[in-house]
């Protein structure tokens, strides 16, 4: 089949895959309105209960992280994550009947937050793997570069569909929301079976078989420098939005539409390159593509900075957002290529816990920062790491042949 133009149709990717993904969608979008309803609650109770809430999830994940990837390597990914949701379907239940009952407690809060965390710790590492067992690898940048886009519709959504819940049935009602995605996803897993290999050699204790997946990773040099270059661009792209942008526009004096508007730029540039790469394929060199992201996120990171017009902060977000999008577009697929089948879910745990460190030192460092310097220069910052790593990525090898 060939398109009007003559080129080849790109191959429809496995319909399992996409079941699998509608799934995880809806998942996505109960979460993002959990998240807000629980941040919502929180803040009634002040800036340090908020910030409590945040790190009862934050906490377990983090530590959890390897352990959960080695438990999904060992008795599969599917496994897991139906172990997973059966135990959030259950925990979103109960939070809804006593959040109805006695109302928003901190200790409530403080729990659903852990429960979310630890379960997190697990069920990321085998859901990030689930792409490599359902898709080949040939098609694994459209079935990332949709997942990708997906992801970022739920962000999108997910805090007004959480406010409308909540102002329509408080946090029980959130949290009822998120119980059905749970159950949604359950029936999805109970149809889609990936290919699961059993682990090779005797089988060692699960911390041990967590460290083997870290030492794996350290001693292979694309995954090596793949994982750094993740742990740079966490750290200098993901605070510009999040944390320098609010900052900035602060600083200007605009209101919270307009840094609202900026967020949205971002997203729209990461949702415009996942669409374009989900229809159409990545660069065929995935390192010199996520390396490009980087050099662009960087320019746009700069325009940002130096923005005094709101109209050129969302030009500037944009373009980051184009940055992003490419990088992760392109990233993705090496480290789900590059990791040994019996290692899938070690590495995407791997992946997880050097994104999560370098976003919680580069918050606590940037904020630091701007509170002394102003927002200006801690956004510059972030744009010329992001600038080193893009070229640092170009000049080595395994990631510029690869």
């Amino acid at each position: 089949m060939t398109t009007t133009t003559g080129a080849p149709a790109p191959v429809a990717l496995p319909r399992p895959y996409l079941f699998w993904l509608a799934g995880v969608q809806a998942g996505l979008l109960g979460d993002a309105a959990l998240y807000f309803a629980l941040g919502w609650a929180a803040s009634a109770h002040g800036g340090g209960a908020a910030g409590l809430v945040l790190t009862a999830i934050t906490v377990p994940r983090t530590a959890l992280v390897l352990l959960g990837g080695a438990v999904a390597d060992r008795f599969g990914a599917r496994r897991v994550m139906l172990v997973g949701d059966t135990v959030m379907l259950v925990a979103t239940g109960a939070l809804a009947l006593v959040a109805a009952d006695r109302g928003t407690p901190l200790w409530l809060l403080v729990a659903a937050a852990a429960v979310i965390g630890t379960v997190d710790a697990f069920h990321l590492p085998a859901s990030g793997s689930m792409p490599r067992r359902l898709v080949p690898a040939d098609r694994l940048p459209r079935a990332l570069a949709l997942r990708q886009a997906g992801g970022q519709s739920a962000v999108l959504l997910g805090a007004p569909l959480g406010g409308l819940l909540v102002a329509a049935g408080g946090l029980s009602g959130a949290a009822l929301a998120d119980a059905a995605s749970f159950g949604i996803m359950l029936l999805v897993l109970l149809r889609v079976r990936p290919r699961e290999e059993e682990p090779s050699g005797p089988r060692e204790g699960l911390l041990r078989e967590a460290a083997s997946g870290v030492r794996l990773a350290l001693a292979d040099p694309l995954l090596r420098a793949a994982l750094l270059l993740t742990g740079a661009a966490a750290g200098a792209l993901l605070p510009v939005v999040s944390l320098l942008g609010p900052l900035l526009a602060r600083a200007h004096g605009w209101a919270a539409g307009t840094a609202g508007l900026v967020s949205a730029g971002q997203a729209a540039g990461v949702l415009a390159v996942a669409g374009l790469v989900a229809r159409r394929g990545g660069l065929p060199r995935a390192g010199v593509g996520a390396a490009a992201g980087l050099c662009t996120a960087s320019a746009g990171t700069a325009l940002l900075a130096l923005a005094g017009e709101p109209a050129i902060a969302v030009a500037g977000s944009a373009v980051a957002g184009l940055g992003a999008g490419l990088f992760a577009c392109h990233l993705g697929p090496l480290v789900l290529t590059g990791a040994p089948h019996s290692h899938l879910s070690r590495v995407q745990a791997l992946l997880t816990l050097v994104q999560s460190l370098a976003l919680v030192l580069a918050n606590a460092l940037l904020g630091l920062l701007a509170d002394a310097a102003g927002a200006t220069l801690p956004t510059l910052l972030c744009a010329l790491a992001t600038a080193t790593a893009g070229l640092t990525a170009l000049a080595t090898p395994a990631l510029r042949r690869a």
